[in-house]
């Protein structure tokens, strides 16, 4: 019993510097893990790994808010259609079966690998909106942040604000339903949708996808599907990793990061979907 709880703080230590870094979530490893090599319902996964995403967003934000690298402004207003989404999904989680559960998981990771693969790809190609988009200025959307790495201040707009309205309700269905925190479709959403640099991308994400968790929470906890005796130990490797993490990520550049989670994440998605199938 000891070893497991302190495997279960090291996988949490884990999982939370990954996730404070690339805004993920801890919840996209935990769960693979915890049903893969550790052989637990894929329903107690979900209810642990919907704490482990609260925690990774509550150690990873204090130090965004800190070093004002988050858009808060942004996480609010598109918050609204993620917690919408987040209470579908978790209403939806009673009616479909664990095989579907694990199909849609291994293709969320896939897609999540690949959206890596493809900002490796495009690492000298600048992402940053030079638009002037009337409903962003309306809202002051736009922002600024100092990049550690680069040593210099990164004014950045904000635009099409409806697709990343729709991709935000996309990431709170995925959150609700599979238990974790979508952080890859927030991040999505803001760096690919509305032209948001990576790291605010990451920061907002992390603020966002603890709101999105702790609105599908209670529907677990009625359930019973939250364990402590794993929850409680994940929790707490987390909040020590997402304090770790949010420190790393601000003076190392994402490309490391993303090389050696590809392979991680691929392996972890097509054992997700051959246990599905």
């Amino acid at each position: 019993m000891i070893e497991t709880v302190i495997l279960m703080i090291v996988i949490g230590v884990l999982a939370g510097i990954g996730g404070a870094v690339l805004g993920l979530g801890g919840g996209i490893i935990v769960t693979p893990v915890l049903t893969l090599f550790f052989h637990l319902d894929i329903k107690y996964a979900i209810g642990a790994s919907i704490v482990v995403v609260i925690a990774t967003s509550s150690g990873s934000t204090i130090a965004y808010l800190k070093d004002e690298v988050l858009n808060l402004r942004v996480a609010m207003f598109l918050e609204i259609a993620t917690t919408i989404g987040a209470l579908s999904g978790a209403l939806l989680t009673g009616i479909l079966e664990p095989k579907y559960l694990y199909i849609l998981f291994g293709l969320l990771l896939l897609f999540s690998a690949f959206n890596m693969v493809k900002k490796l790809l495009n690492k000298n190609k600048s992402n940053l909106s030079t638009k002037d988009d009337k409903l962003a200025e309306k809202l002051r959307l736009n922002s600024s942040y100092y990049d550690k790495a680069e040593k210099k201040q990164i004014d950045y707009k904000v635009e099409n604000i409806p697709g990343g309205l729709s991709v935000m309700f996309g990431a709170g269905l995925a959150s609700g339903l599979l238990g974790i925190g979508s952080g890859a479709f927030k991040v999505i959403a803001m760096d690919t949708f509305m032209k948001m640099p990576l790291k605010p991308s990451s920061a907002t994400s992390n603020l966002m996808m603890g709101v999105t968790a702790a609105a599908s929470a209670t529907v677990y906890f009625f359930n019973g599907s939250i364990l402590p005796q794993v929850a409680v130990p994940l929790a707490l490797g987390i909040l020590v990793g997402a304090t770790i993490g949010s420190r790393i990520m601000q003076v190392l550049p994402a490309r490391w990061i993303r090389i050696i989670f590809v392979p991680i994440m691929f392996y972890i998605a097509c054992s997700m979907l051959y246990k599905g199938f």
